[in-house]
């Protein structure tokens, strides 16, 4: 257990240590930050602290991924899935679910998403069979789709996802283009503002 806490009574374990150590796992959460977020918990109302508990169980029940683009839901199909208003055969492919809330943040784009869950990185053993490679084939084969927007994120690993991708979805017949280079080198889609993925939405190439 790392010892940057000013309480020692977190070092003695117990259940203070083990929601204190489960706390300062979380990404963005710090061994201080943890701590005054345990005592936030401890100094609160009994009854929104066991609210809080139900929907963190409820979380690990009921969340799935979506059973056609695989973004997290709790239903068969996601909110955008199951949108009649939002353009089918217009299929932008994200690396993860949070790329699909950034895109949907900008607000310009009403088309279908699929999540990867990843990018290719051959030095760490992840191939095309360790993605959603093969589900995202069937949904392009299926007919329904005239434009994949490849917008994974613009990094080494990133462009060779892409360029993979582009290069098993062309011979299908259909139109792959990618995000414009408005996103600087290297960055990614999570930490992009608004305005940045919006344009590079709009000036997206052929891939």
């Amino acid at each position: 257990m790392t010892k940057l806490v000013s309480d020692p009574i977190l070092h003695q374990g117990g259940v203070l240590g083990r929601v204190w150590e489960h706390l300062n796992r979380w990404p963005g959460i710090g061994p201080k930050s943890a701590e005054r977020l345990l005592y936030y918990l401890l100094s609160t109302d009994k009854s929104e602290v066991l609210d809080f508990a139900r929907a963190l169980q409820e979380l690990t029940e009921r969340i799935h991924p979506c059973r056609q683009c695989h973004h997290w839901t709790e239903h068969e199909l996601c909110s955008i899935c199951s949108d009649p208003k939002r353009d089918s055969t217009l299929l932008c492919v994200v690396e993860q679910p949070r790329d699909v809330i950034a895109l949907e943040r900008c607000g310009v784009y009403r088309g279908h998403y699929h999540v990867l869950w990843g990018r290719l990185a051959p030095l760490e053993g992840i191939g095309p069979e360790r993605l959603t490679v093969d589900s995202l084939l069937r949904r392009v084969q299926e007919g329904r789709v005239r434009e994949v927007i490849l917008a994974t994120n613009p990094n080494f690993e990133g462009d060779g996802t892409a360029l993979y991708l582009s290069s098993v979805l062309t011979p299908v017949g259909v139109k792959v283009t990618r995000l414009a280079r408005g996103l600087p080198s290297g960055s990614t889609l999570e930490f992009a503002n608004s305005a940045m993925l919006a344009d590079a939405l709009e000036g997206r190439r052929a891939l």
